[in-house]
């Protein structure tokens, strides 16, 4: 939701968006396992969007989404990708 609603910002209208997420787990220290690493890949169809805009607005989604912010312990990596 934060992706669409900063595409629309930039002036953007989302055809398609298609995103994973791959969760990494690992052994705590303190016991158990934890979260380690989450690779999110973005492939998306925008009208009046130009790629650079595009991965502009990934990246800012990513750094103010509600969960991204929650997650700040874990590495979070994006790999995104504008498609015609």
């Amino acid at each position: 939701m934060q992706l669409s609603a900063v595409i629309a910002e930039a002036g953007g209208t989302p055809q398609t968006l298609d995103v994973t997420a791959d969760v990494s787990l690992g052994p705590d220290p303190a016991g158990g396992f934890r979260l380690t690493g989450i690779k999110l890949t973005l492939r998306g169809e925008v009208e009046g969007l130009d790629d650079a805009a595009f991965q502009q607005a990934a990246q800012n989604a990513k750094e103010t989404c509600p969960v991204s912010k929650a997650l700040t312990g874990v590495e979070i990596t994006l790999d995104a990708s504008l498609e015609s």
